[in-house]
């Protein structure tokens, strides 16, 4: 009598072994995305028990054969990499990708070149996800996003557009916050260095900042753009003093904005808060060592970071996960403190 071969177990019976769907399983054995500890827990154990071996050839196909993401940067300029904001971003995408196999490529695709060299790297299936950020207006990278059959996050919305799936900080409302504090602490001539006029987050923080401003029945005509670093507050701060020499209050849409706006006050002998009080957004390390200390929105940069990279899992590990809004808080230190007590 003639024995026949064991057949060898299938992922829908190790599936039915673990109590769990047989995408979840999938995604357990393959490293793909992310699984309860308890379902994780109950796959590998089904594993063990009937000696599961992943066919390479299917474990190739669920994992793309790529083993690799990227987060596309909508910038050309390698000193960004020194920006907090974005030395955040980059350490929270690794701490999501810290239990995989996937490495993290950086693209910065902001030039012709940058953008045909991370086509083709998608369009290789190169990669199995990508994450963009910082994009501008009408951006080139937007568009290739619609072309590619690869799942795509978006750090920030961009401008004017609701895509499937991103992952953003509450602009709108940490910037009505930040001027609604300038606001109940006594001043009335109010301005602000917005971000720039071609980003969703540069509008959304202008709008909060207008919001604020009509409730309280000021208007909101000193406004001034800037490209979020410290030069161009400083630049834009000029402006304003040019265009009201008696303004009291600056909301500036980043805390390096805010930076150059206490630089130029400063260079004009006003005082901080005593003449014009100052407010920033991001709760970068720099606020708290500004002259004075800064007032500002705090955003969890590095959990931005970290939900795109959780997001991306999600979307290779074949789920449908839902947009993503993190909230923000106001901290005040010395630049616009609290109003005195009655």
């Amino acid at each position: 009598m003639t024995t026949q071969p064991k057949r060898p177990p299938t992922l829908d019976e190790v599936a039915r072994l673990a109590g769990v769907s047989r995408s979840a399983a999938s995604r357990v054995i393959n490293n793909t995305g992310n699984v309860s500890r308890t379902a994780r827990e109950a796959v590998e154990q089904a594993v063990r028990a009937l000696e599961y071996v992943p066919n390479p050839s299917a474990r190739a196909l669920a994992t793309r054969q790529a083993g690799a993401v990227v987060l596309a940067i909508s910038q050309n300029d390698p000193a960004l990499l020194a920006d907090p904001f974005y030395a955040q971003v980059i350490a929270g995408v690794s701490a999501a990708l810290e239990k995989t196999d996937l490495v993290l490529m950086l693209a910065l695709a902001d030039s012709p070149h940058g953008r045909a060299r991370l086509e083709n790297l998608l369009r290789a299936r190169r990669a199995d996800g990508v994450m963009l950020m910082a994009l501008h207006g009408d951006d080139p990278l937007d568009r290739l996003a619609g072309k590619l059959d690869l799942p795509v996050v978006y750090g920030g919305r961009p401008l004017d557009a609701e895509p499937d799936w991103y992952v953003d900080a509450d602009n709108r409302g940490g910037a009505r916050a930040a001027t609604e504090h300038l606001i109940a602490g006594g001043r009335r001539r109010v301005a602000t260095v917005a971000g720039p006029a071609d980003t969703q987050v540069g509008m959304e923080r202008l709008r909060g900042f207008r919001e604020a401003a009509a409730v309280a029945g000021i208007d909101a005509v000193l406004v001034e753009h800037g490209d979020f670093t410290e030069d161009s507050g400083s630049a834009a701060m000029e402006r304003l003093l040019d265009a009201d020499p008696r303004l009291d209050a600056v909301f500036a849409a980043s805390d390096n904005l805010a930076a150059g706006v206490l630089r130029t006050l400063r260079t004009h002998g006003r005082a901080v808060p005593g003449d014009v009080a100052v407010a920033g957004f991001n709760d970068h390390l720099i606020a708290q060592h500004t002259n004075p200390p800064l007032t500002t929105v705090h955003q969890t940069i590095q959990q931005l970071g970290r939900e795109m990279g959780r997001m991306l899992l999600d979307l290779i590990g074949g789920q449908r996960p839902s947009p993503l809004i993190l909230p923000t808080r106001l901290v005040v230190r010395e630049s616009a403190p609290y109003p005195a007590a009655g």
